[in-house]
């Protein structure tokens, strides 16, 4: 087995990534504290099309060294807003008839092995800082709460990983199982 050279690896310019049909997916980022996590969603974006990533509160925006340090040139690929208030964008992604899906551990929570996305549905996945996780307000207005199945003694996962983690699993459901 030999490694892949970088030129072999059929990687789309910026102009075809804006231009490449998107995963329909959107990230809110609901006051995340932590640039290198903040660049890591981007990178994370990037790798699985996704549609958009609203920056709310406290969440940093590009262009940032600290971001640009783990998102690696993402940031000019994966289309962007901040919005000072989260909930101002769920409003406006609900009236859109978006599927708003927080991940978070919380009452009636749908654990992320069970959930089987619909086609042809657009779905938001917020993701909360990084002690508070997502503010009960966005929690509430969710259409439903997605929860990451943990077995050891923490129950915790950093939010870049949570996002791998859960951006993987749709897209596997949604586009891989698809083809």
């Amino acid at each position: 087995m030999r490694k892949l050279k970088n030129s072999e690896l059929d990687r789309l310019s910026v102009d075809e990534f804006k231009q490449t049909k998107k995963t329909p997916l959107i990230i809110v980022l609901d006051n995340i504290r932590s640039l290198n996590n903040i660049g890591s969603v981007f990178r994370t974006s990037d790798a699985f099309l996704i549609e958009k990533i609203y920056l709310c509160g406290i969440t940093a925006k590009p262009p940032h060294k600290d971001i640009h340090k783990t998102a690696l040139g993402s940031t000019d690929s994966v289309a962007w807003e901040y919005v000072e208030n989260t909930m101002t964008v769920i409003d406006k992604l609900q009236q859109d008839k978006v599927q708003i899906c927080a991940i978070e551990q919380a009452e009636n929570a749908t654990m992320l092995n069970k959930f089987s996305p619909k086609q042809n549905t657009t779905y938001a996945l917020v993701f909360g800082n990084e002690v508070k996780g997502v503010s009960q307000d966005v929690v509430s207005a969710s259409d439903f709460v997605l929860e990451i199945p943990q077995f050891g003694t923490k129950h915790s996962l950093n939010i870049s990983v949570s996002c791998g983690v859960v951006v993987w699993d749709v897209y596997s459901k949604l586009i891989l199982n698809q083809k």
